[in-house]
């Protein structure tokens, strides 16, 4: 089992530092920040000055340096999204951002306009719905990943063990990774969405949990970001499991989507839906082949459905991405191509089927993992979906 970050937590603030008290059951831990120096240090309870001004905290989300100099992004209000294998899961909803100065006197009139724009622009992103933690569970990773590690894996604390791509605060806990010995301090924070149900059928009660984990890397607002960077990422890349707990039993389910992995862009303009471009001048092959050599590494075996239109303004993109997958020639890969909105016009959801029977014959090759009650893991490998960003 990972360490457990620190679930209760109070700040104490005074002139020069900042004092995080962990307030969990037998802990004397006190995470000191100078706010002159920067430096973090490890004390204990004793050392926190009876003048702080003291306040109830939820997490620290990191430090962010603008132009005024450092600032620290905590945690104020959560609610709780429920609990599955004993582990609660929480929502973040409210943040405070804290600066280390206690001035403004060192800015001058363009500076203090310009950090007054950073701070609205981390304000609106801190504003964002669906940043999710846990203190005791690692949400970055899948039931699979977490079924096949070392005995030193599972000792690490959730920072170290975390999947970097969907830890959305990584960068905002740079100084506190440095430094193992406050890593109970730090919380790795996930953006997507999580749902947990108690549900019956035929008189068995079961949990269904949704955890879908946005990457971090190459993630933006629609038309803005399209397609794959030189590393490979494709943009808005979103990982979702879903989990049955039933009785002791575990069962996952896992897709991926993301940006069809070519190097492409719809930039908006004046026209309601903006034409996709096409890049005449990347090297295609190498950013397609980084994406999917991760994706098998990770994932396994590849089922690829697209399901953008082949006809119109898309179909150069459809026929890119069929063409992609033909050159690389693995035996890894399997891609379909189904219209999605051609064959379920007027409704037809019924279609679905089409594509159903289209992938049926791969069904029993690319399973999810069942767990029995006590039992070891059967591990089987995850199913694949890519699909353009919408």
């Amino acid at each position: 089992m990972a360490t457990a970050a620190y679930e209760q937590l109070k700040l104490h603030i005074t002139p020069e530092k900042f004092y995080v008290e962990a307030c969990d059951d037998g802990a004397d831990d006190v995470l000191t920040i100078d706010r002159v120096s920067t430096e973090v240090t490890l004390a204990v309870k004793k050392d926190v000055p009876p003048s702080a001004v003291t306040r109830p905290i939820f997490g620290i989300l990191g430090t962010i340096h603008l132009v005024a100099g450092n600032y620290l992004i905590v945690i104020t209000k959560k609610i709780k999204v429920g609990e599955f294998f004993s582990h609660v899961v929480w929502k973040a909803t409210d943040f405070d951002v804290l600066s280390y100065k206690k001035t403004m006197l060192h800015l001058t009139d363009i500076q203090l306009q310009d950090n007054k724009t950073f701070l609205a622009m981390l304000n609106h992103v801190l504003n964002v719905d669906g940043f999710y933690f846990s203190t005791t569970y690692d949400l970055t990773h899948t039931l699979q990943r977490l079924s096949n590690t070392s005995p030193e894996f599972q000792e690490m604390s959730l920072l170290e063990r975390a999947d970097q791509r969907f830890v959305w605060n990584g960068h905002l806990l740079r100084e506190l990774s440095a430094q193992p010995e406050v890593h109970r301090f730090a919380l790795p924070v996930l953006h997507g969405f999580i749902t947990m149900h108690s549900c019956s059928i035929n008189g068995k009660y079961f949990d269904w949990i949704l955890i879908s984990r946005r990457s971090c890397f190459r993630a933006g607002v629609r038309y803005y970001v399209r397609g794959i960077d030189s590393e490979g990422h494709a943009a808005n890349f979103v990982e979702t499991e879903q989990i049955v707990h039933y009785n002791g039993s575990k069962a996952s389910f896992v897709q991926t989507r993301g940006s069809i992995p070519v190097f492409w862009s719809q930039r908006p303009n004046l026209k309601y839906k903006p034409l996709p471009q096409i890049s005449k001048v990347a090297n295609h092959m190498d950013g397609f082949q980084r994406h999917f050599d991760s994706q098998v590494i990770i994932y396994g075996k590849q089922v690829i459905i697209n399901l953008i239109n082949q006809k119109g303004s898309e179909k150069p993109l459809e026929q890119t991405f069929a063409t992609m997958v033909s050159s690389l020639g693995s035996g890894m890969m399997r891609y379909i191509a189904f219209d999605f909105h051609k064959e379920c016009k007027n409704m037809r959801w019924d279609r679905l089927s089409i594509l159903l029977d289209q992938v049926a014959e791969m069904q029993d090759e690319l399973s999810g993992l069942c767990w029995p009650g006590g039992g070891k893991p059967g591990r089987r490998v995850p199913k694949q979906l890519h699909g353009l960003s919408r």
